[in-house]
């Protein structure tokens, strides 16, 4: 039964009493316990506010993937059909709790490869341009890996990323970008653009973007409209179907808690999905199941509907199980009470941010809620990178991005308002 989304204060207090007090009284704080918790040296949980990068194992994982090592053992090759969770099938024991998560239809999702293949994949649909309407649109910082996606896409087109690519970056002196900003640059060159590729929550700066409206923006224009949820998916609420976007891939492994590489998920929405004369990268899995296994007997590639006809390759199984133990808890906890609590410790930890002297760091991230997950990113001036160290020295588990920034990310399945507090003390102690 998904939890019912509790009130947490709007005020705070800075004694560890008040953040006692709000663990206490936390409806959620019974999740803790799912998940293993890296320990220190003293045994003690490290304060791990570093889900932005990887999150942490669900206890449920080892079980439910002995599980499929027997079958493995037991069925060999009988196992993609028989067993309690035939492998052929072991994709639609993800799809609704995956839809329910970026606000899709079941079969607008999928679950596959890796998120910068996926990214690959989807642009050779979605990218199509032509000699009137040939750019890209991405956000300034964005992460490499994309970058680098599209910069390979241009130049397999014959373009000049130099010239094709187009950034919006911060003004001088602001270190986020206004959703009237991206407006007016597309109302100035939309009609240029062929593609709009922006994060969903950036990686940085952990700024959320208004999708919906960013979406609706580019669509008067014409463009294609993709993004990036790899530190939106799991950390905020989504409606991909709802806002229109065409396009979307995220990675698994931050805050759906699914393992290092684990395989990543894309969206496709409906209207693309049952076109299936689109352009695509085609694989055998990707082909109809009425005629999959005719193989030498079927030599077309026949799509099949949704976001399943951009498949490639068969699933890896034991890389999907952490994903079913992870939406498992989504679906038992539900992402609205998730949120609130989410929205709560973020804002306490600003909240003590803000009671130390000014000058030694500055807070990137949005201070409105409506613009942040739960990551803030912190600007430090002087030695960030000892910064950072002396913090894991006291048992803090953030991370840095050059040049100067800190990331730390309080994750509502497992942090606690006491962790919140007991950073703050460390961190304080540093700047005093």
């Amino acid at each position: 039964m998904t939890t019912p989304a509790p009130t947490y204060p709007k005020t705070f207090a800075t004694t560890e009493s008040f953040a006692q007090g709000l663990d206490a009284n936390d409806p959620l704080r019974h999740y803790r316990d799912q998940f293993h918790l890296p320990r220190g040296a003293d045994g003690k949980p490290l304060i791990y506010f570093c889900s932005h990068s990887l999150g942490l194992q669900p206890r449920t994982v080892q079980s439910l993937m002995a599980q499929e090592l027997q079958n493995w053992a037991e069925l060999g090759v009988e196992g993609h059909f028989e067993g309690k969770t035939p492998w052929y099938t072991y994709q639609e024991l993800l799809r609704d709790s995956a839809a329910r998560l970026v606000g899709a239809k079941a079969d607008e999702v999928v679950f596959m490869n890796g998120l910068t293949v996926n990214l690959h994949l989807l642009m050779t649909t979605f990218y199509r341009p032509d000699s009137r309407r040939y750019k890209i649109l991405m956000d300034e910082p964005t992460f490499p890996s994309d970058l680098y996606a599209a910069k390979s896409q241009l130049s397999r087109k014959g373009l000049d990323p130099a010239e094709a690519l187009l950034t919006i970056k911060p003004r001088p002196g602001r270190h986020t970008i206004s959703v009237e900003e991206i407006e007016d640059f597309l109302e100035a060159r939309g009609r240029e653009t062929a593609l709009v590729l922006l994060s969903g929550v950036n990686f940085l700066t952990g700024q959320w973007f208004d999708m919906p409206r960013i979406t609706a923006a580019a669509k008067r224009q014409g463009c294609a409209v993709g993004f990036d949820l790899a530190h939106a998916v799991g950390n905020v609420p989504l409606h991909l179907h709802d806002w229109h976007v065409d396009f979307a891939v995220w990675c698994t492994y931050k805050y759906l808690n699914s393992g290092p590489g684990a395989v990543a998920g894309c969206f496709v929405h409906e209207q693309h999905g049952r076109n299936i004369a689109l352009p695509r990268l085609a694989g055998w899995w990707g082909n109809d199941p009425d005629t999959r296994f005719q193989m030498q007997l079927q030599p077309e590639f026949v799509p099949q509907f949704g976001a399943d006809g951009w498949q490639v390759s068969n699933p890896p199984i034991f890389a999907l199980v952490p994903i079913r133990a992870s939406q498992a808890l989504y679906d038992e906890a539900g992402m609205p009470a998730l949120r609130a609590k989410s929205e709560c410790l973020t804002a306490y930890l600003l909240y003590l941010l803000d009671q130390f002297p000014l000058g030694e760091f500055e807070v990137v991230t949005p201070r409105d809620p409506a613009q942040r997950g739960c990551q803030l990113s912190l600007l430090v001036r002087n030695h960030p990178k000892e910064r950072l160290e002396a913090l894991g020295k006291s048992g803090v588990v953030g991370d840095f991005r050059e040049p100067n920034t800190i990331r730390v990310a309080p994750a509502p399945f497992y942090n606690t308002f006491q962790e919140v507090w007991r950073f703050a003390q460390i961190l304080g102690q540093q700047v005093a």
